[in-house]
């Protein structure tokens, strides 16, 4: 392990805002936040928005930024990536921003039920042959549905198709979750939605290479 892999993981430990939480203290108790996220961690009952497999958190910050009425909170299994959002976010005193370190699958031990007004997936692993492990697949959304308000929403941004496709017409027609928008080429059909506002380093990255970016917008 590299010496700046490890200083991150070092420096991790020291950010209030980022969670690490062990499997095996998941199961003897329940997150101590879980329920409470409101109350005793953001201190305000403003919408708290979910950004799924978020890397580096960048996503996470820039939407904190951009909507300081609303409360976010980046979740990915990789430490060393959840730095850069700590570190930023704590650099520049973001009081709407938090992080946890753990698998999506566990996303149930984290929060209670209702407790999440809306979620982003923003450039997840496809897994092309393994579509249960989709964050988007119906097994994942029977997780989203046990934290989510009714009616709320969930992106996808992505620029691998087959992941659209999958989602758009396997995954959403079975749960009749009703599409708000749908589009394989988000730039070039929809240049002035909001959502082309913020940008992952691999969106900019991919619309540098003329890659088309596709989005999705749906209830739960």
């Amino acid at each position: 392990m590299g010496k700046n892999k490890l200083a991150r993981f070092a420096e991790n430990l020291t950010f209030p805002n980022l969670f690490q939480v062990s499997y095996e203290d998941l199961s003897a108790k329940p997150f101590e936040l879980r329920g409470k996220w409101h109350s005793d961690f953001f201190k305000n009952n403003n919408p708290i928005v979910l950004e799924l497999g978020c890397g580096k958190g960048e996503y996470t910050v820039a939407l904190a930024r951009k909507y300081p009425e609303k409360n976010f909170i980046g979740i990915d299994i990789k430490g060393a990536r959840l730095w850069r959002g700590c570190k930023t976010s704590n650099e520049e005193k973001m009081g709407n921003v938090a992080f946890i370190r753990t698998r999506i699958q566990l996303i149930e031990q984290f929060f209670a039920p209702c407790e999440v007004s809306e979620i982003w997936v923003t450039f997840p692993d496809p897994q092309p042959k393994k579509p249960n492990k989709r964050l988007t697949s119906e097994r994942f959304l029977s997780y989203y549905k046990q934290i989510l308000k009714p009616n709320s929403t969930i992106h996808l941004k992505t620029d691998s198709y087959e992941l659209y496709d999958y989602t758009l017409n396997e995954v959403i027609p079975q749960g009749h979750y009703p599409v708000a928008v749908a589009t394989d080429d988000l730039y070039g059909t929809h240049p002035d939605l909001e959502v082309c506002e913020v940008q992952t380093f691999y969106e900019r990255m991919y619309l540098k290479e003329g890659k088309k970016i596709t989005y999705l917008e749906f209830k739960i």
